[in-house]
């Protein structure tokens, strides 16, 4: 009933129906933890697409040339770098090219 509190109607107060609401909810966390791993892997790989494309390579081009350049840097890294720090992300660009 703890786990409850904040629902609306009889998922608050009544046992029966507040067990199952908390299981479904509990049953949604989990798979949502997974999920949301896998949509920020997706936002990444559209951040640095963008960006590699503006320098005039393609995402797998790009990536590629990280890896065989052994640059460390994983895909969250890199897409910050693309948003946030153009500068820096040329700068990777240009060391792979």
């Amino acid at each position: 009933m703890k786990q409850a509190k904040g629902y609306y109607g009889r998922r608050k107060n009544v046992w029966t129906v507040a067990k199952n609401a908390v299981e479904k909810a509990m049953l949604y966390a989990y798979r949502d933890r997974k999920t949301k791993k896998r949509n920020f892997r997706s936002l990444w790989i559209i951040r640095i697409n963008a960006a590699a494309r503006l320098h005039g390579l393609s995402y797998s081009q790009f990536m590629g040339k990280v890896k065989a350049n052994n640059i460390e840097l994983n895909r969250k890294v890199l897409a910050d770098l693309a948003m946030n720090n153009p500068e820096a992300f040329k700068a990777v660009v240009d060391q792979v090219k």
